[in-house]
């Protein structure tokens, strides 16, 4: 970590988060305040941990890479909120945090007494971020929501893939990761608020909405009477060409939109008669046409290798480049020009490569200042923080409630 990015100089600094989040979303919501400088303890259960340390495989020495992906920046403390104890001890946490996060089931917070309304009574100025599958309340608000479940209710897997074959799901867990995401914004918005009246709110969001609100224009589409949108292959849905094409040893992406582009590339390829064939004569025409439109684009790649096509495109001004896999594109010289692989000492693996942080802010930069934790690693740490002496983290130890 460099000088400029020490913790207590970053956008969050002073802001405790306590994280009961379990697997992706809620977890992911609480790193990316931890990447900002947020205190983050992430709240586990006793010899354990939470869901997202078993998840794998792969595995690296014991160590799940899903649980390495979504736990940067946090410290562990265990601590057992079905005993009543338990419960207590997370109420007295409650107390000096500014921030909880969870994903259980609309109610069960609530039922343990570690709820919102309980909270808030103590702690006026907290924000309580709920995160569920389908929404807070509603005929569905009970259902259990995982990512690929939402994928395809929310509609996203109707228009991904192609026409006349089954609905494919998006190759990353992208429901758990927007939540996280939208999650990260409304705290930062009640944050925000709470400077300006003293007092913090309960903030909710679900997989399904985010899911929904991220549809954009083929929602809004739908919903004003366009039609239902087909799945849209490997090509743009509005505009052509824009899409996945051939050349000679590979795919490679490229965007001629916008008709002064479009002639551009028309020149470029040496297809000006491409300029005055009728099919191709307005964006709608090569929107319907774009399958034929594809092809002739195709038989003109053959001519060059990805590597020469994305160089002669970029250079006169047309956006294209490689299809990669994980490998190219995680050793891109631009990715890791702008540090989104960063290495991190780790007392298992002895480094661990880690994600670096998409947001870069010139004065009080993130950074990921802390390797994902060890269970309990901070359980002593943290506890002591909030008044607790060596006499009672012992008697809580003894009786399994940390």
């Amino acid at each position: 970590m460099s000088a400029e990015a020490r913790p207590e100089q970053m956008p969050l600094a002073g802001v405790r988060v306590l994280d009961l989040g379990r697997h992706l979303a809620g977890p992911t919501c609480a790193m990316l305040l931890g990447d900002l400088g947020a205190d983050v303890i992430k709240i586990e259960k006793p010899g354990v941990g939470e869901d997202g340390r078993a998840a794998g495989p792969p595995f690296f020495e014991g160590v799940s890479a899903f649980f390495l992906s979504a736990n940067r920046n946090k410290r562990s403390l265990t601590l057992d909120i079905k005993q009543a104890e338990g419960q207590e001890t997370f109420r007295r946490l409650a107390d000096s945090a500014d921030v909880v996060i969870e994903n259980f089931r609309p109610g069960v917070m609530d039922a343990l007494g570690i709820g919102y309304a309980v909270a808030s009574e103590r702690n006026p100025r907290i924000i309580y971020c709920s995160i569920s599958g389908f929404g807070a309340d509603g005929p569905y608000a009970d259902r259990p929501g995982l990512d690929q479940i939402i994928q395809g209710v929310s509609g996203l897997m109707s228009v991904t893939g192609f026409e006349g074959e089954e609905p494919v799901r998006v190759g990353i867990p992208i429901a758990d990761l927007l939540t996280g995401l939208y999650g990260a914004y409304g705290i930062l918005a009640a944050l925000q608020a709470r400077e300006r009246t003293g007092r913090g709110q309960e903030v909710n969001t679900s997989l399904l909405e985010a899911m929904v609100g991220t549809m954009g224009f083929q929602a809004v589409r739908y919903i004003n009477g366009g039609g239902v949108p087909p799945p849209a292959g490997n090509h743009h849905p509005i505009n052509a060409p824009y899409g996945v094409f051939r050349a000679k040893d590979g795919y490679l992406t490229l965007g001629a939109t916008g008709e002064k582009r479009w002639a551009q590339f028309c020149r470029l390829m040496g297809a000006e008669e491409w300029l005055e064939d009728p099919r191709f004569a307005t964006n709608g025409a090569r929107y319907e046409n774009r399958l034929v439109l594809a092809e002739l684009i195709n038989e003109k790649l053959q001519a060059r290798t990805i590597d020469e096509w994305e160089r002669f495109f970029n250079e006169a001004g047309i956006p294209a480049g490689p299809v990669y896999a994980m490998d190219g594109a995680l050793d891109h010289p631009q990715i890791r020009h702008r540090e989104m692989v960063v290495e991190r000492p780790h007392p298992i693996l002895g480094t661990v490569s880690l994600l670096g942080l998409p947001v870069k802010f010139s004065e009080t930069p993130g950074d990921v200042h802390r390797i994902p934790p060890e269970l309990g690693e901070h359980t002593d740490e943290v506890l002591c923080e909030v008044g607790l002496n060596g006499d009672d983290v012992r008697r809580l130890r003894e009786q399994a409630i940390i």
